[in-house]
């Protein structure tokens, strides 16, 4: 059965997002974690369609130098709960370093949000693109492009 939707994963608490991509790359959504509830995080993983499955890929992060405890154990609290999330719904992923998946969507951003943005920007026009999502939609499309690579979609 082929993949029908691919989801990208920028995990973090309040600073990250989920998107979702069909098939075809023609049709996109996005949401900032922030704005969810557990409830909103399931609905989104579990959208199997009924013809197809689902793919995602969630940015393999960890702690960050200069990091308080307190917002590193929630950092890694919401990764770990995304990531479970999947799981939990059958979906198959993988963890991603941002190096790779900026490297083949040409949007190496040394931590400049601004050129994720203008990436994901350029390749969905019509949504509205925010720091808080840029990655996630940018995630979704490489989980996207990786599944054509493998044979994964038609």
């Amino acid at each position: 059965m082929n993949v029908a939707i691919c989801i990208g994963i920028d995990p973090g608490s309040s600073s990250g997002g989920i998107a979702v991509v069909n098939a075809t790359g023609s049709d996109a959504q996005c949401w900032p974690l922030g704005n969810l509830t557990l409830s909103d995080i399931w609905s989104v993983v579990s959208m199997a369609p009924d013809s197809g499955r689902v793919f995602g890929v969630i940015e393999r992060v960890s702690a960050m130098p200069k990091q308080g405890v307190s917002s590193t154990f929630k950092f890694g609290k919401s990764a770990g709960a995304l990531e479970m999330a999947l799981v939990a719904a059958g979906v198959e992923y993988e963890l991603v370093t941002p190096t790779k998946w900026q490297a083949a969507m040409k949007c190496r951003s040394g931590g400049n949000k601004n050129i994720t943005k203008a990436a994901a920007q350029r390749l969905f026009p019509a949504l509205k693109i925010t720091h808080l999502v840029a990655d996630a939609i940018l995630l979704a499309e490489f989980a996207r492009r990786l599944a054509v690579e493998r044979g994964m979609i038609d």
